[in-house]
């Protein structure tokens, strides 16, 4: 593999790690919102959020196995966590719900485009875990 293929697909994977990122603070937003109020949807959505945690630690690893530097903040997908905040402050808990699941769908779009950039095991691992993982959710919500 030549080094411009493993920048390409350090870059790839460091991507898809920040939307994992994001994801659980944005989840972590919405658990705090959807309160003790409503357990079982809680319950969800923290199993969701432990499930995308999970992931991003997957990212990291193969990151490192691409002699890369794995991203440690969400970045710009950052700001999309404190929107669903303010979306759920302002609009209440269904709208939260989809703007969760419209989350999702633009992280299984990410995962389908990265396929393109990456091979061997990261490409096992989008394929095989990440985009069913992603298709549970946007299912789930």
């Amino acid at each position: 593999m030549s080094e411009t293929t493993l920048t390409k697909g350090v870059e790839q994977l460091n991507s898809l790690l920040r939307g994992e990122i994001s994801a659980v603070e944005t989840y972590e937003q919405a658990i705090r919102k959807v309160g003790d109020e409503h357990s079982r949807e809680a319950a969800q959505l923290r199993a969701i959020a432990q499930e995308h945690g999970q992931h991003a630690q997957l990212l990291r690893e193969e990151v490192r196995r691409l002699h890369g530097e794995p991203d440690d903040a969400s970045g710009a997908w950052g700001a999309y966590a404190k929107t669903i905040e303010g979306v759920a402050k302002l609009f209440g808990d269904t709208t939260a719900l989809k703007a969760l699941k419209e989350g999702e769908e633009h992280g299984l779009k990410d995962y389908q485009e990265a396929l393109d950039d990456v091979d061997g095991s990261a490409r096992q691992l989008i394929a095989e875990v990440l985009i069913p993982a992603q298709q549970r959710h946007i299912t789930t919500l």
